[in-house]
């Protein structure tokens, strides 16, 4: 077993907290994992991006070489389009179709997602009104997990178990709000999938 997935977004989208989920369910199902992150620009809206790389054997290296990516799990959908080529032929993109346009020159939203919709296996959707309609916007990227978690090479109950361990010191509310959202996710990627 072997999964390597691309995390992208904007700062403050919690990108580095859906590494943190999928790191822990992954140390709890007995795999090994490697992770690169590129965090400096957050504050400012900047790029945020992980290499996550999950296997069953002993792991080399923690990139992610071109046309080898599994997944790419993106919170806005042109930081989907950066990592494209990194994609294997038969990987998944599961993305938001909100744009977060915070530069001048962002290109029209049809454009990207018409780029995102040529990718065979694609997931596309709103999170945030998925994350709003659940009773909380900041709980977008744990949704966004849920699409993805068919596709990561992890048991759903481990995911879970990470929530647990990630967001425990929050309280219960906090962990609960964060597992229903992990659902709604993966009630819409299976959508998808029919």
């Amino acid at each position: 077993m072997k999964t390597d997935i691309i995390l992208c977004g904007v700062g403050g989208q919690g990108i580095l907290s859906i590494a943190a989920v999928i790191g822990e369910a992954a140390v709890k199902n007995n795999l090994y994992m490697k992770q690169a992150e590129v965090h400096g620009m957050s504050q400012r809206g900047g790029d945020v991006q992980s290499n996550l790389r999950i296997s069953d054997k002993p792991i080399a290296s923690d990139l992610i070489a071109l046309g080898q990516a599994d997944l790419i799990v993106s919170l806005e959908p042109m930081e989907s389009l950066r990592y494209l080529p990194y994609l294997k032929e038969d990987g998944y993109v599961v993305t938001s179709n909100v744009p977060l346009v915070n530069i001048p020159d962002y290109p029209e939203t049809e454009d990207v997602l018409k780029a995102v919709k040529a990718i065979k296996n694609h997931v596309i959707f709103d999170v945030d009104k998925t994350a709003k309609d659940l009773g909380s916007a900041r709980v977008a990227n744990i949704v966004m997990l849920g699409a993805a978690a068919p596709f990561l090479g992890i048991a759903y109950d481990k995911i879970e178990e990470g929530i647990r361990s990630i967001f425990g010191r929050k309280g219960e509310e906090i962990v609960n709000m964060n597992l229903k959202a992990l659902e709604a996710g993966r009630i819409i990627s299976d959508s998808f999938k029919k």
